[in-house]
């Protein structure tokens, strides 16, 4: 048994460093290539492409519903379907992260590796360490509440009017596609 959990505690030290052994990638280039790995959150992005086809369902079945049914009715109908996309997205997040998570180093390795010298992954690494860029990071969602804010008082009125009839007539045309019959 004792064989057995040392041979299996060798293979989880060996195994990731598999992809340089193959790659060609020094062992010291890896580490500071995992480093940057571990500090770039890169499977952000394949939560927000898993994400994106959900929220866009419900924001395309609120313009469905907008002007179709009593507005009680059509919260309700959106709370459902909330619930639905609310589900879907607990079901899908963890799986997503993992397949990120794995494939991670598999894909990003190679590149970082043939893109970036030593000396680019330290200077690299340095910048995502920074405290000024986790700074600046904790700053970002006032900064961009604010931006936002501004550019719907200042654009608003010249956008929100285009945009009621944009989507009244959207909604016209969805409403005379539906009483065509096929």
């Amino acid at each position: 048994m004792f064989i057995l959990k040392f041979f299996i505690s060798v293979l989880v030290v060996i195994l990731p460093y598999s992809a340089w052994a193959q790659a060609g990638i020094t062992p010291e280039k890896q580490v500071l290539i995992d480093r940057v790995l571990s500090l770039w959150p890169v499977e952000n992005l394949a939560l927000a492409m898993a994400q994106r086809p959900a929220f866009d369902a419900l924001q395309q079945s609120r313009a469905a519903l907008q002007g179709r049914v009593t507005a009680q009715k059509q919260e309700t109908v959106l709370k459902e379907l909330a619930g639905e996309v609310q589900k879907f997205l607990d079901e899908i997040t963890p799986v997503v992260r993992q397949v990120a998570q794995q494939g991670k180093p598999q894909v990003l390795s190679p590149l970082l590796d043939r893109n970036f010298s030593e000396t680019e992954l330290r200077q690299l690494i340095d910048l995502l360490e920074s405290p000024v860029k986790k700074k600046f990071e904790s700053l970002a969602p006032q900064l961009e509440k604010s931006f936002g804010e501004h550019i719907a008082a200042q654009a608003g009125p010249t956008i929100n009017p285009r945009l009621d009839v944009l989507s009244k007539s959207i909604s016209t045309k969805l409403r005379a596609a539906a009483l065509v019959p096929q």
